[in-house]
């Protein structure tokens, strides 16, 4: 049988005239999707701070105004594109696919822990902020999971200790 080793081959060679090494894009995955959700956590920040707090709650559950979602889409676009620091057609390919990305992991993440719910429920400024860095927090770890820190120690019923494996 003859194996086809095309594929990999063909990412190898992608890789290596991007110049970006296979475990390097894990970290620029990373950080473009940081700078985009700081940059619409920044968005959203100041129209609760306006006091337009339904806005917000109406553009992140899709009710919003159309020339309300463009222009908030407008200022995330332009905060993403001055955080990344990338020029012309590069910038805006990488703000077309991050942007929408990290708005769509913000919804899902919203609408599963009901977060939207309370901030309607919560008319202040403070408590609305809140929400929205809890919302943040939520985001973060569902765009860049842990992996590493979800081991935990079960408790057993043996009182032998556990076995150390052989090095």
């Amino acid at each position: 049988m003859k194996k086809l080793t095309l594929l990999p081959r063909i990412l190898r060679t992608a890789g290596h005239l991007t110049g970006v090494a296979t475990w390097q894009t894990g970290r620029l995955f990373r950080k473009a999707a940081a700078s985009a959700l700081d940059s619409v956590q920044e968005v959203l920040r100041a129209e609760i701070q306006k006091g337009n707090a339904k806005l917000v709650v109406d553009f992140l559950t899709d009710k919003a105004l159309p020339a309300a979602r463009a222009l908030l889409l407008e200022r995330m676009t332009a905060r993403l594109l001055v955080r990344l620091g990338l020029r012309g057609a590069l910038a805006s390919n990488v703000v077309g696919w991050i942007l929408p990305f990290v708005l769509e992991q913000m919804v899902k993440v919203g609408q599963r822990t009901g977060l939207f719910d309370k901030l309607r429920a919560n008319p202040t400024v403070q408590e609305s902020l809140v929400r929205l860095e809890e919302l943040k927090q939520a985001v973060w770890k569902r765009l860049v999971p842990d992996h590493g820190t979800g081991a935990h120690v079960l408790e057993s019923d043996d009182a032998e200790p556990p076995r150390q494996l052989p090095a």
